[in-house]
């Protein structure tokens, strides 16, 4: 058996999320058979905001090797002294924020900068866009995405202190700040 419930995990996360005005949509679960490695997908927004436009993607990568080696370390531990587990292991846990294409898209530096505010060094977020032309004389769109990526203490979730509230406080900060903004990013002011 596992130390950790890394499913038991991801279930208190969704439910956690969804205490922090978050509504959820869906979630996948992915295993590659030849490497083991797996990935925990949940799809969800902000309560307020059912209808669109924002999507916010949650993903947990799980490497095998990771979690062997912290159980390898926990099995050395003599568990009668209720030793603390080892630190130092990680799961990255990603969000990534979408938007659709933007006829008016916003200027990506003053965007990260804002961003960089509202996420600080607990959700440190990238900025990145692609703009696209469906054909020569058309203008272009912009298509936004906006991701952090923090790692995830295996030592935390062992000890139940997981918790990610500022964490979750802060995406739902910025999927509020993209919110206020898209309508005119999709031109519809």
């Amino acid at each position: 058996m596992a130390v950790i419930d890394v499913a038991g995990f991801v279930a208190d996360l969704k439910d956690h999320a969804v205490d922090h005005q978050f509504h959820v949509h869906d979630e996948r679960h992915f295993v590659e058979t030849y490497s083991l490695r797996q990935m925990w997908e949940v799809d969800l927004h902000p309560e307020d905001a059912c209808g669109g436009p924002l999507d916010l993607h949650l993903a947990l990568e799980v490497d095998p090797r990771t979690m062997l080696g912290f159980e390898d370390r926990m099995n050395e531990l003599d568990m009668v002294d209720a030793p603390e587990p080892p630190e130092g292991f990680s799961f990255p846990l990603i969000f990534t924020w979408v938007l659709p294409p933007l006829p008016k898209g916003p200027d990506l530096l003053v965007l990260a900068t804002d961003l960089a505010g509202i996420g600080n060094t607990l959700l440190p977020l990238e900025v990145s866009a692609i703009d696209s032309y469906s054909s020569v004389t058309d203008p272009p769109e912009r298509s936004l995405t906006i991701v952090s990526r923090i790692e995830v203490g295996l030592d935390k979730i062992y000890l139940g202190q997981e918790q990610l509230c500022d964490v979750l406080d802060r995406c739902h900060d910025v999927s509020t700040f993209l919110l206020e903004r898209a309508p005119a990013w999709l031109d519809e002011i």
